[in-house]
C-alpha cells in the first residue's frame, strides 16, 4: 500500500485506533495530520514517532461536532500541506449508557461527534479533493451499527446512521473520483482495555472466531487499502474486521 506523497488527515488520532491508523498510513508513507480534542501530550508523541519514520507530521486540536472548528481544522491542513489526500474519520465518542437514563445533552453529543462531524469533515475536504483531482475518505464505524448489544443506544445509532452515509456520499462523490469507504471493527484492544478491569482481553478473545481480539493495525490495514489506488474502483462499502465475530448468532460461552 504505497501512499508516498500523499497528506492523511486522521481525526481523534492521539490513541486507540485513530493513533494506530496514524501510525501505519506513515509506514505506507504518507504525511500525516494528527488531530486530537484533549490531550496535546498524546498527539505530539504520535507526531514524533511519524517524523521518526521520516514523514511529516502535525497535531491540529479541534472537537469535530463543531462545524467552525473542522473547517479550521482543514484550512489549516491546507495551509500547511497544500492538499489533503486521505480523511480518515475516526473522532468518536462511546456513552456505555442505559436506555432510561440516556440524556439530550449525551445523545446530542454522540451524534454530533460521530455522525455530524464525520459528514462535515467529508464535505470540507472533499472541496480541497475536487480540485486536486480525486482523494478517498475512510471512515470508523463499529459492528454496533448491526450487530450490538444494551446499553449502546446512541453509539449503535450514530454507527448506522454512518454507514448510511457512507453509501450517501459515495455515490454523491463518485463522479469526482472520491471514494468513499466505511471499516467497521469488532473488539479492539486499545488503551480502555487496560483501564477497566472488566475488559479482559484474553477473555473477550475467546468470545471470537479468530481465537483473539482485534488490534489497531487489524483496522490500519483495512484503512490504507481503501486510501490505496487498490481501492480506486471500490466506493460506497463497509468493511467488516472482527475476527469473525459478527458471524454469530450469539457470543459462546466462554470456557
Amino acid at each position: 500500500m504505497d501512499l508516498s506523497n500523499k497528506v492523511a488527515l486522521v481525526t481523534g488520532a492521539g490513541i486507540g485506533i485513530g493513533k494506530g491508523i496514524a501510525l501505519h498510513l506513515a509506514e505506507c508513507g504518507a504525511d500525516v495530520v494528527v488531530n486530537y480534542r484533549s490531550s496535546e501530550r498524546q498527539a505530539m508523541t504520535v507526531v514524533e514517532q511519524i517524523e521518526a519514520m521520516g514523514r511529516k507530521a502535525i497535531a491540529i486540536k479541534a472537537d469535530v461536532s463543531s462545524v467552525e472548528e473542522i473547517n479550521a481544522m482543514v484550512a489549516k491542513v491546507l495551509d500547511t500541506f497544500g492538499r489533503i489526500d486521505i480523511l480518515v474519520n475516526n473522532s468518536a465518542v462511546v456513552p456505555i449508557v442505559d436506555f432510561f437514563e440516556v440524556t439530550e445533552a449525551s445523545w446530542d453529543e454522540t451524534l454530533d461527534t460521530n455522525l455530524k462531524g464525520c459528514f462535515f469533515a467529508a464535505q470540507a475536504c472533499a472541496r480541497a479533493m475536487v480540485k486536486q483531482g480525486g482523494g478517498k475518505i475512510i471512515n470508523i464505524s463499529s459492528v454496533h451499527a448491526t450487530h450490538t448489544m444494551t446499553k449502546y443506544a446512541a453509539y449503535a445509532s450514530s454507527k448506522g446512521g454512518m454507514n448510511a452515509m457512507t453509501r450517501q456520499v459515495a455515490l454523491d462523490l463518485a463522479p469526482l473520483n472520491i471514494q468513499v469507504n466505511a471499516v467497521a471493527p469488532g473488539a479492539t484492544d486499545v488503551e480502555k482495555n487496560h483501564e477497566n478491569p472488566l475488559h479482559d482481553v484474553v477473555q473477550i478473545g475467546k468470545q471470537i472466531p479468530a481465537g483473539r481480539i482485534g488490534y489497531p493495525l487489524d483496522v490500519a490495514s483495512a484503512v490504507a487499502f481503501f486510501a490505496s489506488a487498490s481501492s480506486d474502483f471500490i466506493t460506497g462499502q463497509i468493511l467488516t474486521v472482527d475476527g469473525g465475530s459478527t458471524t454469530q448468532f450469539y457470543l459462546k460461552q466462554v470456557d
